[in-house]
């Protein structure tokens, strides 16, 4: 080994690209718009029923926007951050 090799300092290999890192940022936001949208339609008196917890909002469309969200959480994983683009 050289002397010059153990001195100077090399770059920090990390598991994911950036363009991975950004990917999952968007995953994770889509994932917390879903749980957002999922929120509320409580009631403030607890022998007062609310039917607006069964809107289309939090049955149906919560719930896909988290699964998608989770969708793009697993393709940002598994993304190749090397892969070139074909030209």
């Amino acid at each position: 080994m050289n002397k010059e090799s153990k001195n100077t300092p090399h770059e920090a290999d990390f598991v994911f690209g950036k363009k991975n890192y950004i990917v999952m940022a968007i995953g994770i936001a889509v994932i917390a718009l879903g749980f957002i949208l999922m929120a509320g339609g409580g009631s403030d008196d607890p022998n007062v029923f609310n039917p607006d917890i069964y809107n289309f909002r939090r049955i149906r469309l919560a719930p896909t926007v988290v699964l998608i969200g989770f969708g793009i959480e697993v393709y940002a994983i598994l993304l190749n951050p090397n892969k070139k683009k074909k030209e």
